[in-house]
């Protein structure tokens, strides 16, 4: 028994003692005293069991409950031991089956926050009345919240999409699961895939949906499909050539002294086209896959002096100065056959790109963040503002026509980009339409082989 209830009987029974001697009539003689007094004391003592007898049986109660509970059940129970002790036993057990309970709790839920919040999928739970019970950090990406409480609003203060709030609503009133491909408005039309099921909450039923984002993926199966509808209208119109002078040479061009020998050359023209485009389309699928080539130190001097060497012939041709400006003696780390593919498509196309008696101007040097910068300054048509994002896509073409013209595959400056990246570097363009073009590479600086960096 606990002290309060020591203290409420004492003062019960000092209440008894108190009204006993209070309405004794000391006038009367002890005779008739006594027995108001022995009265008294029995209703005291009958009162005081009365009391005892309910507390112990609350007690009792108390006990079986305690002993029902989880950790409340004792094993071993010595003679003697009084019903108060038992069940301060009983609940000394409870207590510590309920901190180990809430520690689990607390680790799952931690646990469970982890998982969600490392998810790239967005995760929605909604109740009955479509009002967000949880939601984690990928699905309020996803939908550009910015604020700091989502937790009671309805879905469609949340998320303004009517796809997403049909999908939800049909799900609790079928109360089966259902699937949806759409875009998300708020997301900046990014595409989901979305898997809804019903969700037995303590408020209710509810629905949890899961979001998938496909957006990428679509997007990369778009490139595929663009990628092979590109090189087949690229190995479409070589292979016509090819196909429609040999046929007229089979049916009797052939003993055409004046015009064979030029029938032969076109088709040797095309498949020299040709064999430039499996090359290149080689060369990019070895970038992509991530095949480095052979790493060396490279001096950029003689890069630019095979470059020359190799485009000069076709400068020539097109009547097209090459000027060697101020050529530092830099180095850099990588792949020295990338590099010269790289710098090569750049010059290349300086000098196809330009007009007769036009300049291609190469520059080497180092920046302050050192950074080696191979520049290519040209005076030739120059390249429209809203074709800029586009010229190091596969196959893209400022000018189809001119291009064609001027032979190339379209894989150019998409085989620069990627050497770029693979060597740690970066690719820029500035352009004005009709005045020309520059192509500035930068590369992370290397140590000379005197080890110095070179300025």
């Amino acid at each position: 028994m606990t002290g309060v209830s020591l203290r409420s009987l004492l003062f019960a029974a000092l209440a008894l003692v108190a009204a006993t001697l209070f309405v004794i009539d000391y006038s009367q003689p002890r005779q008739r005293i006594l027995p108001v007094s022995v009265g008294l004391a029995v209703t005291a003592v009958g009162t005081t069991f009365l009391l005892l007898r309910s507390w112990n049986m609350r007690i009792a109660r108390l006990r079986r409950l305690a002993e029902s509970l989880p950790g409340g059940a004792l094993r071993d129970r010595p003679a003697g031991e009084k019903t108060l002790d038992l069940l301060e036993r009983s609940l000394a057990g409870v207590a510590i089956e309920v901190h180990k309970l809430l520690d689990q709790m607390n680790f799952e839920s931690a646990r469970r926050d982890a998982i969600l919040s490392g998810m790239t999928e967005g995760v929605l739970a909604v109740d009955h009345e479509l009002r967000v019970t949880f939601c984690n950090p990928a699905f309020l990406k996803a939908i550009g919240f910015r604020g700091t409480k989502f937790e009671g609003l309805s879905l469609l203060e949340l998320a303004r999409d009517p796809e997403l709030l049909d999908l939800l609503r049909e799900v609790l009133s079928a109360g089966e699961p259902r699937q949806l491909h759409f875009k998300l408005l708020a997301a900046n039309a990014r595409t989901f895939d979305v898997h809804a099921t019903p969700l037995a909450t303590a408020s209710g039923p509810g629905a949890i949906a899961i979001l998938h984002d496909t957006t990428d993926l679509e997007r990369l199966e778009q490139i595929r499909k663009d990628f092979v509808a590109n090189v087949s209208h690229e190995l479409r119109t070589p292979l016509a050539g090819i196909i429609g002078y040999a046929d007229t040479l089979l049916d009797g061009a052939l003993g055409d002294a004046e015009n064979n020998l030029k029938f032969i050359e076109v088709i040797r023209t095309n498949a020299m086209r040709l064999a430039s485009l499996a090359s290149d389309l080689l060369v990019l699928s070895e970038l992509e896959s991530g095949a480095d080539g052979e790493q060396e130190l490279i001096s950029i001097p003689e890069v630019v002096d095979a470059v020359f060497a190799t485009v000069e012939s076709e400068a020539r041709l097109r009547e097209v100065c090459l000027i060697r400006d101020e050529i530092d003696s830099v180095y850099v780390r990588g792949s020295r056959l990338r590099l010269e593919q790289a710098l090569l498509n750049v010059v290349a196309n300086a000098v196809k790109f330009n007009r007769p008696g036009g300049e291609v101007r190469v520059s080497a040097g180092q920046n302050q963040d050192q950074q080696v910068v191979i520049a290519v300054a040209d005076t030739g048509v120059g390249i429209a503002s809203q074709d800029l994002a586009r010229i190091f896509e596969r196959f893209y073409r400022v000018d189809k026509a001119r291009s064609r013209q001027v032979g190339g595959t379209g894989l150019g400056l998409s085989i620069v980009k990627h050497v770029m990246e693979r060597m740690h570097g970066a690719v820029n363009v500035e352009s004005q339409l009709g005045k020309g073009s520059t192509f500035a590479l930068l590369l992370p600086g290397a140590p000379a082989p005197d080890g110095n960096l070179t300025s």
